[in-house]
């Protein structure tokens, strides 16, 4: 300002720096003030308010000389006011009185500018740094002061000192502010953008001369750190909308500015190896990062309109300038870089993630350079390796990675592996690994998110099976996991419980602490507790899937653990009881048998782990074919059905479209090995007819040749039968899995025939036993199925069975199918009793509504009945267990025979049954030399060995062992007239035909008897017998010299044999041994010998 000022203000300045002015001993009070008054509850409240008035008008004074020039001293007479104005309790008066100052002509002339500014900026700083209460009004006077200096159109002179000068005093204080504030107030804004008005305004010299001012090492480092901590945490915390891009904009900008200039300073005074900081450089590392990845920045994910406003702010996509600082800062680390392998893998992969194929370019070799450091320092880069895949993980499931970053990747670091010379190996078997497992990764984000729940856990189950092949226990666990809780989601609980028993398979039973807690299982402490609290939850999931067998297993292995290692007998007890319980259900409770069904998935349309792949599928509960088609369809929109069962062409493979095939298969059981040999029940053994199965089965019907009119279609009709194979059994941790083997063959017609006679024989067997052992009232579908069998309509099917293969003409042209239609017939007679049994069950639970049809029913069985036994003979009777016991007629038959002990139990309940009144046959006497009568009479009264033991061990009826009849000899005398004749004694005891009558005959040998020590010999024979009775075909006779006692020879014919085979008389070397002591029968005489002797031989 030049020029003579006005009179009145004149007299306004005079009058003020008289009031300035004053005697020493008042300047001393106004000096002393702050100390007197440092604290508010010093000043009491009437002389506070005295001391703000008093300020207030001398504010009022300064406002009114504020725009008169200043000289020099009146300038430092001004900032001593300015000091003498108390800090606590006036503090609101005192950044009223900077703030006029500022906004008056004084701040806009450069000397007086450089005067007020230092003391206002230290006036300042107190207030920002005690008061909270004024922090709004203290960032208003900032952000004054700032835009007039940046005003470079009203502030005279240079405003670069001004700008370093208040940089030096308020540059640390604001960053703190910024720092502790937070991000939801209303100060933060304003204080944000003070500080970025701060960094733009300073330049490289700016920095530079700041970080010079900061002195030692330390001070530097510490101003960087918290520079550092602050950007980072703008930049994941913003204090401004997303919408506001254009003040983001800037703040990226300023914080790229500045970094730059700080990446300088780094590698400058903290790179050499006496001042390295790792967590300094590990803090610009991570800022890069974050700057680089922000959501702000990413140009594909904003709009047209924001892409042009971030244009506008900057020409260079910033995503490339910090990505090409970050790669020149590592590569300046020097030998310095293995101190951040595996640190940096992930953040450094984040960065490389990022869509910009420029950016791409340049970061992806810092991998090749990380796995290159490894080597040469560790022999091997497998940190580096294990911390890709577990980053690689984490990253692409949120949301990061493509396709082309996939192809991009494997260009540039195979190129890189090849030119190594120790990395062409494992370099490049790491850089597939990493391909592979990155584009399950993308299947997996691109299903995860999708309604298909199926595709969800296809994708689960690559995962982690991939993660199981490359030995990642931590990783494949955390994917066990989510497979489970999409099968509890989806009511799949056996799934579930196979997926988590993967898990328990890990870990040992012992005592080692665990190293990661699971949150399903927090209270578990080691491995021991851990597994234990799988299995019970895993004992769960079967019961709800009712797989119940699969629970006993476990079951049994943790009571062996508290019998044996725990000892904790209290938990015994309960998992005994509970597997007692499961014990029960099996043969108490039904459980729907699920079916199978093939499904091709053909075309281009589908996902990668399902194109061109064929899979057997495990159906729900009750559900067939045409729901589960439904259902498979409905998840797949736009997909087309086809309506054949043969292999699709490759047109159709290389289309666009989406084709799925579908139709059943049938389950081939894989019976337990313990189970050879002995007998299950039925109930037992149809679980594993639909469970733990790994092959399935699918025939065809096709003719070979061309069709002859009035030809039998049952004696050319072949079977093309597909045996398909999968990778594992079912069920499993899925409902399905890929075939992996398919295997066809053709089936003749008479082989077709045999195997449809087995199917339908084996059914109505099944059906019968699960009416009579589970009480079932529903009838219906027995009914259902005799109809189709007895009904005189359908006997075409035998007829035609006849005509087509049961002839001789059959036999002259196909000799090696003699044995099959042998079967064929046994087949057919064989339907007979199996027939009768399940009328005679059918008739008990009938209603009187379907009687007719029974009755219809019983009428075709007669005629039916009496063709085939007259034209493929008997067969013996169906023997069921029943719920009630027999009750058995035990007759003691005390006459010696030369042989051991054996116990027969016979059943000679008659096997007519419904439809044949006639009394039950007489056991016929044998005759010399005679063999088993044919007629059909014969075998309703045949002897059945072992009968609940032996008749379940095959799928048919039971096997009978025929009585021969006996020669008239007086064994079969004795044998009539003990049991009184056999017609009598049958009609009392068996009356109706279903009692069961059981002999026992002890028969002793001439020479004493074995003793009774002999404890397994009732053990020994059953077994003998099973495995002589388990042939189709009746055992052969015996040798009369093993004791065939229906057979023995009369009295004449014995004294005849026994001349013949007098020898001579006895050399008198061999004398003959001395006579056994007769055995004494006196109670109390001692212990019986341990072993009684031989007697001697006849001579």
């Amino acid at each position: 300002m030049e020029g003579t000022p006005s009179i009145p203000k004149q007299q306004k300045r005079r009058s003020f720096i008289n009031m300035i002015r004053r005697t020493p001993s008042k300047r001393k009070k106004c000096e002393a003030n702050e100390e007197t008054t440092s604290t508010s509850d010093v000043v009491s409240p009437s002389k506070r308010k005295k001391l703000a008035d008093a300020t207030s008008n001398l504010i009022n004074s300064v406002s009114a000389v504020a725009n008169t020039q200043l000289n020099t001293e009146q300038n430092k007479l001004l900032q001593s006011f300015i000091q003498c104005i108390p800090t606590e309790p006036l503090n609101r008066q005192k950044i009223t009185c900077m703030n006029d100052i500022v906004k008056s002509d004084l701040f806009v002339i450069p000397e007086s500018r450089k005067i007020l500014l230092a003391e206002i900026a230290t006036s300042l700083r107190g207030i920002m740094e005690r008061d909270e209460e004024e922090v709004e009004a203290s960032g208003a006077l900032l952000a004054e002061i700032l835009r007039l200096l940046r005003d470079k159109q009203h502030v005279q002179g240079p405003t670069k000192p001004d700008v370093y000068n208040l940089a030096k005093i308020l540059l640390r204080s604001v960053i703190r502010k910024v720092i502790r504030l937070p991000r939801d107030s209303k100060s933060a804004g304003r204080y944000v953008a003070c500080l970025i008005s701060f960094l733009r305004q300073m330049d490289e010299a700016h920095y530079d001369a700041y970080l010079k001012n900061l002195g030692f090492k330390i001070d530097i480092m510490d101003f960087l750190m918290e520079i550092f901590t602050m950007f980072s945490d703008l930049i994941r915390k913003p204090a401004y909308r997303s919408d506001w891009v254009a003040m983001i904009q800037v703040q990226n900008n300023t914080f790229m500015h500045a970094i730059k200039i700080f990446t300088k300073t780094l590698s400058k005074q903290f790179l050499d190896n006496e001042s390295f900081e790792f967590g300094l450089w590990k803090n610009f590392f991570h800022l890069g990062v974050a700057f680089l990845t922000q959501d702000s920045i990413q140009v594909e994910k904003l709009s047209l309109n924001r892409r042009q406003v971030v244009k506008k702010w900057g020409e260079r996509d910033l995503r490339c300038v910090m990505g090409f600082e970050i790669r020149t800062m590592w590569f300046n680390l020097g030998q310095h870089k293995i101190k951040f392998i595996p640190l940096l893998v992930g953040p450094i992969l984040e960065m490389t993630l990022t869509p910009e194929n420029e950016l791409r370019k340049a970061t992806i070799p810092i991998f090749f350079d990380m796995m290159q450091c490894e080597l040469h320092s560790q022999g091997n880069f497998k940190q580096f390796e294990n911390e890709m895949i577990t980053k690689l993980d984490v990253h692409v499931e949120g949301g990061k990675g493509d396709r082309a970053y996939q192809d991009i990747f494997y260009d540039i670091m195979s190129d890189w592996c090849k030119k190594h010379q120790f990395l062409k190996t494992t370099g490049l078997e790491f850089v597939n690994l990493v391909v592979k497992l990155f584009g399950r990764l993308l299947d997996y984000r691109d299903i995860i998110r999708d309604e298909n729940r199926d595709n969800r856990m296809s994708c689960t189950v690559n995962l982690l099976n991939f993660y199981r092949d490359i030995n990642r226990t931590e990783m494949y666990v955390r994917y066990l996991h989510k497979l489970s809780d999409l099968h509890q989601e989806c009511d799949n609980y056996t799934e579930a419980a196979f997926t988590l028993l993967q898990h328990a398979r890990l870990i040992n039973w012992s005592d080692e602490p665990l190293k990661v807690k699971y949150k399903r299982f927090e209270e578990a402490t080691n491995h021991r507790q851990l597994k234990e609290a799988i299995y019970y939850k895993v004992i769960e999931l079967f019961e709800s899937g009712k797989m119940w067998e699969e629970g006993i297993k476990l079951c049994k292995e943790m009571a062996l653990q508290h019998e044996t290692e725990t000892f904790r007998y209290d938990d015994l007890a309960k998992i005994l009881k509970r597997q007692a319980l499961l014990y029960e259900k099996i043969t108490s409770e039904l459980r729907p048998e699920p079916e199978y069904f093939f499904v091709g998935f053909y075309g281009q349309g589908f996902p990668t782990f399902q194109r061109n792949r064929t899979f057997i599928y495990r159906g729900k509960a009750y559900e067939r074919l045409g729901d589960f088609t439904n259902r498979i369809l409905s998840m797949r929109p736009g997909a087309i059905r086809m309506t054949t069962t043969a292999p699709p062409s490759d047109d159709v493979k290389e289309s666009s479209d989406m084709h799925i095939q579908i139709y059943s298969v049938v389950p081939i059981m894989e019976e337990p090995a313990y189970f050879k040999g002995k007998s299950i029940d039925d109930q037992i053994k149809n679980f594993y007819k639909v469970n733990d199965v790994q092959k399935f089965q699918y025939s065809k019907p096709f003719r070979k040749g061309p069709k002859i009119p009035g030809e039998n279609e049952f004696g050319t009709m072949w079977l093309e039968r597909s045996t398909f194979k999968i990778s594992t059994k079912l069920p499993g941790i899925l409902r399905w899995f890929e075939i992996i083997q398919t295997q066809t063959i053709e089936i003749s017609p008479i082989e077709n025939a045999v195997e449809t006679m087995t199917n339908i024989n084996t059914d109505i067997r099944a059906m019968v036993v699960r009416y009579i052992k589970n009480n079932i009232q529903d009838v219906r579908p027995l009914t259902l199925k005799l109809s189709g069998v007895v009904d005189a309509r359908v006997m075409g099917g035998i007829t035609n069975y006849e005509k087509a293969f049961l002839t001789d003409s059959y036999l002259e042209e196909c000799p090696e199918d003699a044995v099959k239609v042998a079967h064929l017939k046994d087949l057919i007679a064989m339907q007979v009793p199996i027939l009768e049994e399940a009328l005679r069950v059918h008739t008990e639970f009938i209603s009187e509504e379907i009687r007719p049809l029974h009755n219809s029913m019983i009428a075709s069985f007669a005629d039916f009945k009496v063709y085939i036994v007259k034209t493929y003979g008997t067969k013996p009777p169906l023997v069921v267990n029943r719920l009630q016991p027999s009750t058995p007629v035990v007759r003691n038959m005390a006459k010696p025979r030369p042989e051991s002990i054996l116990s027969i139990t016979s059943n000679l309940s008659y096997g007519g049954g419904l439809l044949d009144p006639t009394p039950p046959p007489e056991i016929p006497s044998k005759r010399p030399n005679s063999r088993p009568s044919p007629n059909p009479g014969l075998f309703r009264s045949q002897s059945i060995i072992s009968q609940t033991s032996i008749g379940d061990i095959t799928t048919g009826p039971s096997y009978v062992v025929p009585i021969k009849p006996n020669r008239r000899s007086k064994p079969s005398d004795w044998f009539n007239n003990n049991f009184g004749g056999s017609n009598t004694s049958l009609e009392k005891t068996n009356g109706g035909g279903s009692a069961v009558i059981e002999l026992k005959e002890e028969l002793t040998p001439a020479r004493p008897r074995r003793p009774k020590s002999r404890s397994d010999l009732p053990q020994m024979l059953p077994q003998r017998l099973i495995g002589a009775f388990t042939s189709k075909k009746p055992p052969p006779l015996p040798m009369k010299a093993t004791g065939d006692y229906g057979n023995l020879p009369g009295d004449e014919e014995i004294l005849r044999k026994h001349e013949a085979a007098s020898p001579g008389p006895v050399p008198p070397n061999k004398k003959p041994p001395p006579p056994l002591p007769v055995k004494r029968q006196d109670s109390g005489s001692g212990p019986a010998p341990k072993k009684p002797m031989r007697p001697p031989k006849s001579p």
